[in-house]
């Protein structure tokens, strides 16, 4: 029995797998913020799940992904005030094998367990078998993770990227670039590229004009219903701020994700997962964040070359981490 765990900012998912290709027997989400620590909210799980299905064996090893930068089997939360010990984790429930990955090179080992239509393709490309990969996801925060082949297989390569510098490409990203530097100093792709950062795009652009505020998506954003209420009022509403304010969001986020891409040269693929790109797939397809993508002087021949694709299973870290699990144990 393998427990997984995909621990971020805003929500920890929890789930128990006999063989993690053929996906979780029992699974739980709840609110990360809920709670002072992790050991709680695995005890109630753990006791969950001994409710819904019987006395099963305990688990034998565990693994899980963690939005933080792990160092030594421990790891404080980049966006959330805990703390996770791999090897308290073991001595408090008896776990014989505990392991912490950073969340995105969980999700990065879980690519390859990825059931038919969990992706929709922004770009085809010419995919190369034994080519890097690369996957990057904006949600409370922005993570990014490489696949590199190895001779022994792919080998899951985690970073900070998120916190590297934000790269302006246009007058208008040179002019968001500056109201942010005003306001938070050194600015990140995290600045920009997570949901916190398409509220900054959108009080950058509302202080700039021309669009005007509408004023139910006013109300709203005072509530704090935020951002789903910009997402929602561009989608839906075709809401003339909140719509820019999204499409300068995407055009970040194509930019920075071709400039990841060439890092590695990523011919194996480019997965573009996290919270918010499925939520927004249809204005990703409308072509912004491939132009942007692609717009990489000339090796733009480059990244036309490289595979596009959004992740449309938000269990894939959980997928991953169990499958590390499986493969340490």
């Amino acid at each position: 029995m393998i427990l997984a765990g995909d621990i971020g900012g805003t929500k920890t998912r929890l789930a128990l797998f006999e063989d993690p290709a053929a996906g979780p027997i029992f699974e739980q989400r709840y609110p990360s913020a809920d709670q002072r620590a992790l050991e709680p909210l695995i005890e109630r799980f753990l006791r969950e799940a001994r409710t819904a299905l019987g006395e099963r064996p305990a688990p034998g090893a565990a693994c899980f992904g963690v939005a933080g930068p792990i160092v030594g089997q421990r790891v404080e939360l980049t966006n959330l005030p805990w703390t996770v010990d791999a090897v308290l984790l073991a001595r408090t429930f008896t776990i014989p094998r505990v392991r912490l990955l950073n969340d995105f090179a969980a999700a990065a080992y879980g690519l390859d367990l990825l059931g038919t239509g969990a992706l929709a393709t922004l770009q085809p490309g010419e995919p190369c078998a034994d080519a890097p990969r690369v996957i990057l996801g904006a949600g409370t925060g922005l993570g990014i993770a490489y696949l590199i082949p190895e001779v022994s297989g792919d080998r899951p390569l985690s970073s900070e990227g998120g916190h590297t510098g934000f790269a302006p490409r246009t007058q208008l990203e040179i002019a968001l670039w500056q109201y942010l530097h005003e306001r938070v100093g050194r600015v990140t792709l995290e600045h920009v590229l997570s949901g916190g950062g398409l509220m900054r795009i959108y009080d950058f652009l509302l202080q700039r004009g021309p669009h005007p505020e509408s004023p139910a998506l006013r109300a709203e954003l005072a509530e704090g219903d935020v951002p789903e209420a910009v997402t929602r009022h561009a989608l839906e509403r075709g809401d003339t701020l909140a719509l820019a304010a999204l499409d300068l969001f995407i055009a970040c986020y194509g930019a920075a994700a071709g400039d990841q891409a060439l890092n590695v040269m990523a011919r194996g693929g480019v997965f573009v997962a996290g919270g918010i790109a499925p939520k927004i797939l249809s204005r990703l397809c409308a072509g912004g964040f491939i132009t942007a993508f692609n717009d990489k002087a000339r090796f733009a021949d480059a990244t036309r070359r490289m595979p596009v694709h959004v992740v449309l299973d938000e269990r894939l870290p959980l997928l991953g981490a169990a499958r590390a699990a499986q493969a340490a144990h």
